[in-house]
């Protein structure tokens, strides 16, 4: 059965001239997009199509959709084989969402319930498997196994970073490097392959390939660097997500380590202390010393690093408004305040 348009969605891209632009720019893109998605998901379980429907509700900006279509277009045009990977890449990235949160006992999600909260935590599981498996149902579509490999191998290389970081949890004495080695597995992978898939597919050379796929890394580690900021310092009604899960999940992210670095001998015991019995004042607490510290600005100027290293890469296409928007969404990964 194939439905004959996608579900009602909230606009999925709001605010903001960059997300204005990007939403005109690649608008038939996007619904293409859409289309090819909501048609594969299609289900005659009518409690399927309810949890479906629920997640419509709780994506975001669809960030790495818009990495296959835009440096598509930075690299030649927008093809069919780019349509249909946007949307593999989506499922997949809705996929670790809704097991995220219930890796991190979250209840909301963009202002809405999670899954998980909505129904329970087997059902969160079993849904994003099913979101993983039509994902590389529908990437099996293409004429050769290729895609299906560099996604699939992408997505074990998020599944080891996720597990490296609940191995890691309360560890107090994470470093840098490691830290690194963790977000590069669970959030970079899949923005660098997003922007592989783009550069790909239209034809490029390896080193124009290669070049997009560090571009498409750097900001990935510069997104999530931003996303553990804000869980520390962030406004859960700006941000319409659960807040403080890294904390009471003793996972150590940067701001923390920096400050870990930075404290004096009785402030480190202090914060040591804090982070081995974390409560619901915990992230409060911290932010006493957060402040007194250089951790949040060393945070956000390594994110702000990140940034301008990404659109260093794209200097390998000619100038083009896609690849302008590339490095505008770099940016904006960094600016965000929800």
């Amino acid at each position: 059965m194939t439905m004959s348009k996608p579900p009602v969605l909230e606009q999925p891209i709001q605010g903001g001239s960059l997300l204005a632009a990007l939403d005109s720019l690649l608008a038939d893109d996007l619904a293409a997009v859409e289309r090819i998605l909501w048609n594969e998901l299609e289900s005659d379980q009518p409690c399927v199509k309810d949890i479906l429907q629920h997640a419509t509700r709780f994506r975001g900006k669809r960030l790495r959709p818009i990495l296959v279509l835009l440096t598509a277009r930075a690299c030649g045009e927008v093809n069919d084989t780019h349509r249909l990977l946007a949307a593999v890449v989506e499922m997949i990235h809705i996929a670790t969402l809704v097991h995220d949160d219930v890796l991190d006992e979250a209840s909301t999600r963009r202002h809405v319930a999670t899954v998980n909260a909505r129904w329970n935590n087997e059902t969160s599981v079993l849904f994003g498997d099913y979101l993983f498996t039509h994902a590389f149902h529908l990437a099996s579509e293409l004429p050769t196994s290729h895609a299906c490999r560099i996604i699939g191998r992408a997505t074990n290389k998020v599944c080891e970073g996720e597990l490296t970081q609940i191995h890691e949890r309360g560890n107090l004495d994470l470093n840098e490097e490691t830290y690194f080695k963790i977000i590069n597995g669970k959030t970079a992978e899949l923005t660098a392959v997003s922007a592989y898939l783009g550069a790909h597919y239209a034809d490029q050379p390896a080193e124009v390939v290669n070049a997009v796929e560090a571009y498409g890394r750097k900001l990935g580690l510069a997104f999530q660097i931003a996303d553990d900021l804000l869980d520390i310092v962030g406004v859960e009604k700006k941000t319409g997500k659960t807040l403080g899960s890294d904390l009471k999940k003793q996972k150590l992210t940067l701001p923390i380590i920096r400050l870990l670095a930075t404290a004096t001998s009785a402030d480190a015991t202090i914060i040591r202390e804090l982070l081995a019995h974390p409560e619901d004042e915990t992230a409060a607490q911290l932010r006493e010393y957060l402040h007194k510290s250089d951790a949040l600005e060393y945070t956000s100027q390594t994110a702000h690093k990140l940034v301008e290293e990404a659109c260093e890469h794209l200097n390998v296409l000619p100038e083009s408004q896609a690849r302008h928007w590339l490095c505008e969404i770099a940016r904006f990964s960094v600016e965000r305040s929800f």
